[in-house]
């Protein structure tokens, strides 16, 4: 469905606006997360689901761990572009920012760019025209292609990639999937706020909404998950994600993302109401026929009873699926820890759940 499958995050394809069809039949939530779990075929797999403020939580898989699954923090990949989009909608709700910004004016005032008519709008509805990558990403990345091709591309990169680059069409005039301008988004945002990235998305993201556990440093085996390759047995390193921060470094418990989720069922019962409502008002719409919905942040695809509310994520190692659907009251937060395969499971499976939820 979306640009998304054809990056090297690695991106799980996401789902069409059909239902898919689930490893499960109707029956009690306990029994449907259960199934999800054994469907995902991974060494470690949780399946966190909130129905009107109710969670259940199952855990599975064949790796042996000390801490219990749903204690540890997960690699969410590009789901943490959800996070990026919610900051920018605070920081316009504040009036600190319009969103019509020009992303190179804040990161090089002064200075003439191509570029420099891509807004922080473009950058997050991925209409800015640029590329998936830079294009001298892979050359830098190829030597530790298998190992963290995302940490030889620092900050200062990305940024000067971003000021020479030449868009590929007007920007606002097409939507193209990008790691690229979602990362250029963080660094703008923090030269806006006069702050690191991290401090910005802490103070006005995180800590507002009480997440303790989510966080965008690998930890110790202890405290985050391994990830695995494609054949479920190698280890993997813990994701770097280098100057792409913004668009794929979070890594949370599936507390934490059921906490995150939840505040965007409710907005009125949360922090950052004005924030949240507005990262669910639908602002663009494409692909044939104008089928596919897009929010400042998430995937909007329709269901029998409204609109369900998703991104999926992968690292070099984990996937994640993040989802919520405010007609039902219910959250969904996936994880696991496999690669993703051609014709992995994992999307598929957790998008069904939600999809079809049983009620």
């Amino acid at each position: 469905m979306s640009g998304a499958r054809r990056t090297t995050w690695p991106e799980p394809a996401l789902p069409e606006e059909t239902p898919l069809a689930g490893p499960f039949t109707r029956g009690d939530d306990e029994e449907r997360l259960a199934a999800a779990v054994e469907a995902s075929d991974a060494p470690d797999a949780v399946f966190a689901l909130s129905r009107h403020g109710r969670r259940i939580v199952h855990c599975g898989g064949r790796r042996f761990t000390t801490t219990p699954r749903e204690n540890l923090r997960y690699e969410i990949g590009s789901a943490s572009k959800t996070f990026t989009g919610l900051l920018l909608a605070d920081l316009i709700q504040r009036g600190t920012l319009t969103g019509g910004e020009s992303a190179a004016a804040l990161l090089a005032p002064g200075r003439p760019a191509r570029t420099a008519g891509i807004t922080l709008a473009h950058l997050v509805t991925h209409t800015s025209g640029l590329p998936a990558l830079p294009v001298d990403f892979f050359p830098r990345a190829l030597p530790a292609w298998h190992t963290q091709p995302y940490a030889r591309y620092p900050a200062e990169r990305v940024v000067a990639a971003f000021l020479r680059a030449r868009p590929r069409h007007r920007p606002g005039g097409r939507w193209h999937y990008s790691n690229f301008g979602v990362a250029v988004l963080g660094h703008a945002l923090a030269a806006a706020a006069g702050t690191s990235w991290e401090d910005l998305v802490t103070a006005h993201v995180l800590h507002p909404l009480g997440l303790r556990d989510t966080g965008l440093w690998a930890g110790s085996p202890a405290t985050d998950a391994v990830g695995h390759g494609k054949d479920g047995r190698t280890p993997t390193h813990g994701f770097d994600a280098g100057g792409f921060q913004a668009a794929g470094a979070v890594r949370a418990t599936p507390a934490d993302l059921l906490t995150f989720l939840e505040a965007h069922l409710d907005p009125g019962g949360a922090p950052l109401p004005g924030a949240l409502r507005a990262v669910r008002v639908p602002v663009l719409r494409r692909g044939l026929g104008r089928r596919h919905t897009h929010t400042l942040t998430w995937f909007r695809h329709p269901t029998d009873g409204g609109p369900m509310y998703f991104h999926s994520g992968a690292t070099l190692g984990q996937q994640a699926f993040l989802g919520f659907r405010p007609d039902t009251g219910t959250a969904l937060a996936a994880v696991c820890t496999r690669r993703f395969r051609a014709s992995d499971p994992f999307v598929a499976t957790a998008y069904a759940l939600l999809f079809d939820d049983g009620t």
